[in-house]
């Protein structure tokens, strides 16, 4: 019986291993390569710095992952069209950081120049919620 045990635990901490290093290259490959485009659309076309960075005490494995790299996608994509004009690039330069995080509830809010996006794991903010609240 013990020997059973030993095998069934075994097996389940070599599958946790696994699929922790199968989270942490998908992070390393996938999201922050996806944050960096992010940041590097937003300088080029509002003309500001943004600190992009995941919420690794939500984000925890490529489930959470996925719409997380989407978010940063919506931003690559988005800040080009939008930041158009004067009045456009001020609204998205007002926020200089942006947190990418999963919740209860796929949201944005934003506060003293920090903004907080996040997906309930089905949906994700879009750079429109984004600037939707960020053109108040």
């Amino acid at each position: 019986m013990k020997r059973v045990l030993v095998v069934a635990s075994l097996m389940v901490m070599s599958s946790m291993a696994f699929a922790g290093k199968e989270d942490r290259e998908m992070m390393k490959n996938e999201v922050m390569p996806a944050v960096k485009d992010a940041e590097a659309k937003v300088k080029a076309s509002c003309g500001c710095a943004m600190k992009i960075t995941v919420d690794e005490t939500t984000v925890k494995n490529k489930d959470d992952m996925y719409p997380v790299k989407h978010m940063a996608g919506y931003v690559a994509d988005g800040a080009p069209t939008y930041c158009t004009d004067d009045a456009s690039k001020k609204a998205v330069c007002q926020m200089k950081t942006l947190v990418l995080g999963k919740a209860k509830e796929a949201t944005f809010t934003f506060k003293a120049g920090k903004g907080v996006a996040t997906t309930d794991g089905q949906s994700a903010c879009s750079f429109e919620m984004m600037t939707r609240e960020l053109d108040k």
